[in-house]
């Protein structure tokens, strides 16, 4: 079992920027894809960005691209979802998650193996 724990969301108002992290307790991250997702009120949670498991290749939803960078640091643990020039619209709990050992012909993954409790990210107007 892999506990996924996120960090870094909070309250930013429009146009400022957050980093959020996610790292796993007790397992190393290494050997899994990983992505976030978020999920807004009233909403279905949605694919945000995914980094294949040595980080040399990203997907992003057209919603955030330019703006999210996707990154992972193996030696840390830890996955990262930098967010700059954040909209209204970005407000949602933000979900990382992790798929063990992805070697499907599909980009990114359709399905993962673990998910986190969420972070809040709320931006004002």
């Amino acid at each position: 079992q892999v506990q996924l724990v996120e960090s870094g969301g909070g309250l930013v108002q429009a146009g400022g920027s957050l980093r959020l992290s996610c790292t796993a307790a007790g397992r190393t991250l290494s050997r899994y894809a990983m992505a976030w997702f978020r999920q807004a009120p009233g909403k279905e949670r949605e694919f945000a960005a995914a980094i294949t498991s040595g980080g040399d290749r990203e997907a992003y939803s057209d919603s955030i691209k330019g703006r999210f960078t996707i990154s992972r640091d193996n030696a840390k643990n830890t996955l990262y979802l930098q967010m700059n020039s954040l909209k209204p619209e970005d407000t949602a709990v933000y979900y990382c998650a992790a798929r063990w050992n992805y070697l499907g012909s599909s980009w990114p993954p359709p399905l993962y193996d673990y998910w986190g409790q969420g972070t809040q990210v709320t931006v004002s107007s």
